[in-house]
């Protein structure tokens, strides 16, 4: 039987350029773009995009029925979620006087500073647009055969603050040195996003169609 893979669909994901991105790198799996609660509890492998505001993607993720599920599936089964499918993890953002998330994993979800300087002095854009480097800061399977310091592409105004800081898998320096990856038990998520992100970004999700959740 082919491995099923569920890519959720709240709405506000770039879908086309993640199952694609999985298709290419999984070509004997089912990729499946799903809101159906079924498809994603009986899936293998989870993955959970996402863009836009936070409490718009809150309101989506609510008015399809998906909360209870999506939790279940990082619980139980390799999930992996892109930017922010990364975000809306953790248990509070900032953005628009405050919104509640999904809580998984205890922490915040902060905006980039106003009036960053880059090494050259110069101002710094929000978003963050384009190229950066991670520095991988624990080991993980998803890492595999990925280098250190590769440079994946981010948009995003806001980053997460993990409680834990056991749970960063990666940093990245734009202005302030901030986690750009979490690692939990069946949980990966990234504030970049792989499917744009090249060679190393199609590596990554190689990786995480062969992960046991482990």
């Amino acid at each position: 039987m082919k491995q099923q893979i569920a890519v959720v669909d709240y709405g506000m994901g770039n879908l086309r350029s993640v199952s694609k991105a999985l298709e290419h790198v999984a070509p004997d799996s089912r990729v499946k773009v799903t809101d159906d609660p079924n498809d994603i509890a009986n899936a293998d492998h989870v993955v959970f995009p996402g863009q836009g505001a936070a409490r718009d993607c809150m309101a989506a993720i609510k008015r399809h029925q998906l909360n209870a599920v999506v939790l279940e599936a990082a619980r139980e089964k390799p999930f992996l979620g892109i930017c922010m499918g990364l975000q809306v993890l953790l248990g509070f953002s900032d953005e628009n006087n405050g919104v509640e998330l999904l809580n998984l994993f205890p922490g915040k979800v902060t905006r980039l500073p106003p009036a960053m300087q880059g090494e050259e002095g110069l101002p710094l854009k929000i978003p963050h647009m384009g190229w950066s480097q991670a520095r991988q800061t624990q080991s993980h399977p998803l890492w595999h055969h990925v280098d250190d310091d590769s440079r994946f592409y981010f948009v995003h105004s806001y980053y997460v603050e993990p409680d834990d800081e056991a749970l960063a898998a990666a940093t990245t320096e734009y202005g302030v040195n901030f986690v750009s990856a979490i690692a939990g038990s069946h949980v990966f998520a990234c504030q970049f996003h792989p499917e744009k992100s090249a060679d190393s970004g199609l590596q990554l999700l190689r990786n995480f169609v062969q992960w046991d959740g482990r």
